[in-house]
Formats: C-alpha cells, sequence, structure tokens
C-alpha cells in the first residue's frame, strides 16, 4: 500500500470532472446533481442543474437527498457502537432480543414452497445480521419465487407503494416466513440492513434514530440526516423521479411535500431511510479515514472500522454477491464489480475499475454513491434524483468516480 500523496487534485482534472458531469445534466437526462469529492484537506463541490426535470429552484450544495442503499454504510455504525461497549458481541444469539427469529425452518429448495422446510442448523447470530448472511434477503434472481413473493406481500421491503409497517409488526411477518438459506451460509441483500434497526432499538430501548442521533449523527454535526425531512427543510428535497424504462419519460416516484419523507416513518428503515447531504455524508466517511476520529472525538475504534471496511465474506458466501454485480448490468455500473462485503458496506476485493482494492461505501437506487478509499486518503459523493429504472444515473456514477480518479494529483 502506498501512503496518502501531500497533494489532492489536479485543475485539469477536475475540470473534467466537471464537464463530463455537466455533459449528463445538459442531455436533459438528469435534472440536477450535487457531487463531492474530498482529500487530504482539499474539498471541491459541484451543484448542477435543477431540483425538477421541468426546471424550479438549482441544485445547491445543501439540497437533501433520499440516501436510499447508502444509507446501509451509515446505519451500520449502530451496532459497531453497541459492539464497542459490549452491549452487543458477534455471536450472541439475536433470538435474545429478536424472539421472532426463534427456531427458525429453512426452505429445502430455494425456488421452492414455503412449506418445504427443514429446521435450521444453528440460532441467528450478530453476527449473521451484521454480514447479510442470517438467512433472508432480496434476490433479483429469484423474482417470482414463492419467498420473494411473500417477502414483497407482507410489505417487508421499501419498494412497495405502502409503507412498511411499525418494527413489531414487521418483525412479527418477518418471523412467519422460511430462511431461504442457513444462517451464515450465503450472503443476501437488504433485509438485514432494516432488521439491524429493530435490533438495535430493543438492545438500546430507543427509537433506532434516536440512538443514531445521539450517539453519532449529532457527534458528527449531521444537522440535515435522519429518516424524515422536517417541514421547515423540505424545500430543499427534490422530487425523486423513477423514469418510463420505455420512453424514458419523467414519472415522480416520490414528491417531497406529501410524500414519504415529509412525515417521521412508521418504520425507520437502516436499509435505505435516511435523507441527508453531501456534507453530512462527507463528515461520516472522513471519519471513517480517521479511524473513528472526528476532531478530537472518538466515534467509534479503530478496530471497530476496520471490521467494518474489510471483506467479510468467505468464497462459498458470494454466490449471489456475485451474481449482483456481475447480472445486474445498469445497477452495478463499474461501481458494482468490487468483489467482497464488509458490515454494511461493499468492499473492493479486486480492481475492476479505476478504484484501487479497499475502496470501501455503496450505491442506493434512487441514484446515489458513496465511497471512501484509504489509500489515496479520498472520499466521493454524488447524489441524483434519479432513480435506476434506466440507467441513466448509474451511467452517472460510473462517469463520476472515473473522473474522480482520473483528477488525482500524486
Amino acid at each position: 500500500m502506498t501512503g496518502p500523496s501531500s497533494n489532492g487534485f489536479s485543475a485539469a482534472g477536475l475540470n473534467r470532472m466537471r464537464d463530463v458531469l455537466a455533459r449528463h445534466v445538459d442531455s436533459g437526462k438528469i435534472p440536477g446533481l450535487v457531487a463531492l469529492i474530498s482529500r487530504n484537506g482539499e474539498t471541491h463541490v459541484e451543484a448542477l442543474g435543477t431540483m425538477r426535470h421541468d426546471g424550479g429552484a438549482p441544485m445547491r450544495r445543501d439540497t437533501i437527498f433520499r440516501m436510499a442503499s447508502t444509507s446501509k454504510p451509515v446505519t451500520i455504525a449502530a451496532a459497531m457502537i453497541l459492539l464497542d461497549e459490549c452491549k452487543l458481541r458477534l455471536d450472541d444469539l439475536v433470538e435474545t432480543w429478536l424472539p421472532e427469529l426463534a427456531d427458525r425452518r429453512v426452505l429445502k429448495r430455494i425456488d421452492g414452497p414455503l412449506d418445504d422446510t427443514v429446521p435450521a442448523r444453528r440460532p441467528i447470530t450478530v453476527r449473521d445480521v451484521l454480514t447479510s448472511t442470517f438467512g433472508l434477503g432480496i434476490d433479483r434472481e429469484l423474482l417470482g419465487a414463492p419467498i420473494m413473493n411473500a417477502i414483497f406481500e407482507q410489505g417487508l421491503t421499501p419498494d412497495l407503494p405502502e409503507p412498511m409497517p411499525e418494527p413489531d409488526e414487521w418483525m412479527r411477518r418477518l418471523g412467519t416466513l422460511p430462511l431461504m438459506h442457513q444462517p451464515g451460509e450465503r450472503w443476501q441483500y437488504h433485509i438485514s440492513s432494516d432488521l439491524l434497526g429493530v435490533l438495535v432499538a430493543r438492545v438500546t430501548g430507543q427509537s433506532f434514530e434516536t440512538f443514531l442521533r445521539e450517539r453519532l449523527f449529532d457527534p458528527l454535526g449531521m444537522k440535515d440526516t435522519g429518516f424524515h425531512v422536517p417541514a421547515g427543510k423540505i424545500d430543499r428535497l427534490p422530487p425523486l423521479y423513477a423514469p418510463n424504462p420505455q420512453t424514458g419519460a419523467f414519472i415522480v416516484w416520490d414528491e417531497a411535500e406529501g410524500g414519504r419523507h415529509s412525515q417521521p416513518p412508521a418504520f425507520q428503515g437502516g436499509g435505505g431511510g435516511l435523507a441527508s447531504t453531501v456534507d453530512d455524508y462527507h463528515a461520516y466517511y472522513r471519519m471513517l479515514l480517521n479511524q473513528g476520529m472526528h476532531g478530537s472525538e472518538r466515534i467509534l475504534s479503530r478496530p471497530a472500522v476496520q471490521l467494518m471496511t474489510t471483506n467479510r465474506l468467505m468464497p462459498e458466501q458470494q454466490a449471489a454477491r456475485d451474481a449482483m454485480a456481475r447480472n445486474n448490468v445498469h445497477v452495478s455500473f463499474g461501481q458494482g464489480q468490487h468483489g467482497g462485503w464488509g458490515f454494511g458496506m461493499a468492499v473492493r476485493t479486486y480492481r475492476g475499475d479505476y478504484a484501487p482494492i479497499g475502496q470501501f461505501g455503496w450505491d442506493g437506487g434512487s441514484g446515489t454513491s458513496t465511497y471512501a478509499d484509504p489509500d489515496n486518503q479520498l472520499t466521493g459523493i454524488l447524489l441524483t434524483q434519479i432513480g435506476m429504472s434506466t440507467p441513466d444515473s448509474a451511467r452517472v456514477i460510473h462517469d463520476f468516480w472515473t473522473t474522480v480518479y482520473q483528477a488525482l494529483e500524486d
């Protein structure tokens, strides 16, 4: 590993980044975006375009975005704080706090009927939840299978028209389903990140958001981050578009006023529920690059950060992770092809693009991308409001990271 350079970015490289991002906005497919890159104390922000596809207010540095799955790398810190304090242990059984997950049954065949099961070989542990290997998740390869249909019918994911139920009811519904895999056997996407929030709330006796605010958001100065946007800030939240895949026409999937983020949700989803800004997320990733320190205050221990940001998956657990990167091409454009997974985030284990091994972070289906790179002491954040129903926001993300890395000056 080479040490960080004393320089940041080249002027020519920054100009190219701005030109490439502006090209996407000028194409009419991305109404606006906010990008932040930071390295060795040098930070650059670009706010381009408008909040709505038909014009309106300009994008600003303090525009608030739905972070979608880029919530995952942030909300995992709540569990790490509890590990540091020995209020959770990696190999504790989760049924102590989540009795709904005791005595699990596991499908004999992943695409088989829900009543064709065998007993779980062992109970689910905290480690299984933190590594996304507890046995249930969203698997695009299995759309239409009985278990995936049941997950959607029970309202266990945030991608449906109706909101998710409050946590105890969500847990009750989750507890009615068999597992797709034996605990610890396979990585699976998303549901573990939402489960994490319920676990943290039950361990602490506080709501998930209250704990995050007291222990993470307030200490880091993340003043615009939360599970809803207060009325006094709602004008800073653009609508979320899910373009028509056939025509590319802009369809409003979620309006700001009266939309999903305008009121506190019944379910505070660690997997995709946060709204935030580039500066708030920069503060979080900078803390991770500083090995858990924010100024003179320690937020997480150094080993906790290392545990989160190091690949945790063994080869036999990787199948769904590999399929997600390689088979969902426009979703995984560039940044999806990074191999591993730590706690709550991707960890690059091979060089599939411009970024080096060791880069960590994740992308969101609302057109967001947030990563840090210890080797270059680099943070990059790109926020749009275009869902990945078309490849457009994924292409912006891909081009953003290419231009970030070509702008490095060593």
